[in-house]
Formats: structure tokens, sequence, C-alpha cells
């Protein structure tokens, strides 16, 4: 389930496209299998060893004869990413800058990479939603790798411009998502099976492998104001 919406990264034969902190491999995966037929490489960028070899083993699982589409990935620390300077038609960072200590570092090296006029999407967790979680729970974001800053939308767009970016789009995605974590947050130290947690997340992947119309306009409708990712658009001046 992407968060990005591939009709807002138009991706085109002979584009280079990162997907920068690409855990295991969802958006590359997904934009690999909508891009099948086309003359297009897709790099996967973690720095976790662990997160790549899942996301190796699903490239391998839903591998097609048919495939034009290349697709790798690489373990490395986003803030010295191993690429030439103007080498990426797009970059997809999705859910990352809010674990990175160094985001401004990693925005420079983002800027690096891509080409002038390519495309940048970045998304994070929507600020609320997210205040919600660190209040019920502390463990949220004091795990090991968790969540160590809230952004301030407005704020992460003018700064992401000042890099030399026109801002193009924003949305909100995943807003049936955020009632799960708030849930999760103040059932925390029951677990993941304590029964409104574990109802909520049947929920959620009846709608995942279902997709009923039902929530899918309560997606649309709750998107905008409680999508639990905040999605921006931008292309490089």
């Amino acid at each position: 389930m992407l968060t990005l919406r591939p009709q807002l990264l138009p991706i085109n034969d002979s584009d280079v496209v990162l997907d920068l902190g690409c855990g295991e491999g969802r958006h590359s995966l997904g934009l690999q299998h909508i891009h099948a037929e086309k003359n297009v490489s897709f790099i996967g960028v973690d720095i976790s060893k662990q997160d790549l070899l899942t996301a190796q083993q699903r490239k391998s699982d839903f591998a097609q004869e048919q495939q034009t589409a290349r697709l790798n990935f690489i373990c490395s620390n986003g803030l010295s990413l191993p690429f030439a300077d103007n080498s990426f038609s797009h970059v997809i960072c999705s859910e990352v800058l809010e674990h990175i200590h160094d985001y401004q570092g990693f925005l420079e090296e983002i800027n690096r990479i891509l080409k002038p006029g390519g495309q940048l999407c970045v998304s994070v967790p929507r600020a609320w939603p997210e205040k919600i979680c660190w209040y019920l729970q502390k463990a949220y974001y004091q795990v090991e790798g968790g969540h160590v800053r809230i952004f301030n939308g407005q704020y992460l767009r003018k700064e992401i411009q000042s890099h030399g970016y026109a801002f193009m789009k924003k949305h909100g995605a995943h807003a049936l998502h955020a009632p799960y974590w708030w849930l999760r947050c103040m059932f925390w130290h029951r677990g993941d099976n304590y029964f409104p947690v574990k109802i909520y997340h049947r929920f959620l992947l009846w709608d995942l492998f279902k997709k009923p119309l039902l929530t899918k306009i309560l997606d649309a409708l709750l998107n905008p104001v409680m999508g639990k990712s905040l999605v921006l658009y931008f292309y490089k001046l």
C-alpha cells in the first residue's frame, strides 16, 4: 500500500528513481510493478541490512517474466550516498526524516543527487495525530530507531523549498491507520494481540485486501484532516 500517489510522480522511460530509506521495499516494489513495462531503473537504499534482505526476498517472490523495469537494493547511509551528482530523475523519501537526527544533511544529499527538473516526494507523520501517540506512550518514540521529532508540515515545506525546490502538491494518506496507532499506544504494554488493537488491525487488513467502497470513501473524506502521513511533492529548480 503506497503512501504517495503514483499519478503525481510521472515516471518515464530512461528515468532513474531512488527510494531513499526504502525499508522492506514497499514503494520500490510497488512502483516497479506499476511501471513494469517501462525502461526505468529503481534503486532502493536503506541502512538496515535485515530490511533489505526482506525487500530482496519480496522482489524474488513477485518477479514477473515480462518486466523491463529494473530494481536493485543497496545498503548505504543516506548522509553519504554512493552516487554521482545529478544522478536521479526522482527521489522518494517516505516516512524517513522523522527518524533522522541530521535530517538537514539528508536533504542536502538529496539535493546533490537529484537532477535539475527532477521530482522529490517526501512524506512524514502528520503533526497532530503524531502528538497524540507521543502523549499516550513515551515508548512509541523512545524505542531504538524510533521517531526523534514531530514535523510541522508548513515548516518542512518551506525548509525544502529553501534548498531550491518549487512546491507542487500535498495530500494526506492512511487516515484509517491513525486510530490504530492511538489504540496501540494506549495499550502499549498489553501488546498488539490485545483485543481492541487486534480487532482494529483485522479491519485494516480487510481494507487492504478487499478494498471495499466504504473504506475508500472514509479514507478520501478523512485524509485531508487526519491522514497519518503528510505527503509533499516538489521539483528541483
